[in-house]
């Protein structure tokens, strides 16, 4: 045996006398985790920590002055017009995407889960729609949906219009949600359809022999087995709709007024336009406690409502 030999069952023994294996093993795992705790500060602790300090100065983004303000950006967001109706059209965009899309994406998934002529073919078309840009989408709406008599729409409804679609503070504001479910309840519907696909059908067919009706083994199979679906389904819509950016400002620039406007919006029009980059930090760092407090609330209905089908 060569001297090399020798020599290695000696180094590993001492290795293993200062460093247990449980220590070793925990080291190695450490290990593992480094590069996302690297990821997690690079992209989200730092950031943070900047939003907090820049929320209390008076920095524009650009001087190398800053003072500090304390809670004076604070304030300032909840006396501001175009950010409080930014933040009502936020929640109403991401909570009625939210529930729209989920009671007409089930209903949808079990339709295409149906064996029928064609199906391969329905499944993309109702696809299609999450496959463009949505800010693509969003340009080709507002020529639709112009409140001109040369809108698509219009032009369709002849003497009947113009219809203010987008001029209406109401009606501009259901044209964004509407245009929103239509991109994404199929993408939605695919989701669930691949949880249908994974339900065997030997459950489907215990309820029929004993009587059950289609109804009932909705109720009672399908939608209690498509539980976790709906949890992580809702989970990406309401987040999706509460950072919300390009489909409203491609359809409608935020208008009319205010109507349409988003938090992200404001965000970004604060902080570049009007070079009130505290301010804008402010309103991120109360953005993101909202966000984190309205997922928390989701996260622990879902949990109770999986528990109560389940």
């Amino acid at each position: 045996m060569t001297a090399f030999g020798t020599r290695a069952p000696a180094a590993t023994g001492a290795l293993s006398w200062l460093i247990s294996p449980k220590k070793l093993e925990g080291l190695r795992l450490q290990a593992f985790l480094l590069p996302i705790g690297i990821v997690f500060a690079v992209l989200f602790a730092i950031p943070l920590a900047q939003s907090l300090y820049f929320s209390v100065t008076d920095f524009n983004g650009y001087s190398t002055e800053v003072n500090f303000v304390g809670l004076e950006n604070y304030q300032k967001i909840f006396s501001d017009p175009a950010m409080l109706a930014g933040l009502g059209f936020t929640l109403l965009y991401a909570v009625g995407t939210t529930l729209i899309i989920t009671l007409l994406a089930i209903p949808l998934a079990v339709l295409l889960n149906r064996r029928f002529f064609g199906r391969s073919v329905v499944r993309a078309v109702f696809f299609f729609p999450a496959i463009p840009s949505i800010a693509i989408l969003g340009l080709v709406w507002g020529f639709i949906l112009s409140p001109l008599g040369s809108g698509a729409i219009n032009s369709l409804l002849g003497e009947l219009g113009p219809v203010p679609w987008l001029s209406d503070s109401t009606l501009a504001q259901l044209s964004v949600i509407m245009v929103a479910v239509w991109s994404s309840t199929g993408w939605h519907a695919i989701l669930y359809l691949a949880y249908l696909q994974s339900i065997p059908d030997d459950y489907y067919e215990a309820a029929r022999v004993d009587g059950a009706s289609p109804r009932q083994s909705f109720f009672s199979i399908t939608l209690p087995l498509l539980a976790p679906a709906v949890t992580i389904s809702s989970l990406l819509l309401m987040t999706g709709g509460l950072k919300v950016y390009d489909l409203p400002y491609t359809l409608t620039k935020g208008g009319p007024g205010y109507a349409t406007f988003t938090i992200t919006q404001s965000i970004i029009q604060s902080g570049i336009a009007q070079a009130k980059f505290g301010q804008a930090s402010a309103l991120a760092v109360v953005f993101m406690l909202v966000v984190g407090a309205i997922v928390a609330v989701q996260l622990v209905l879902s949990s109770r409502l999986e528990g109560r089908l389940s």
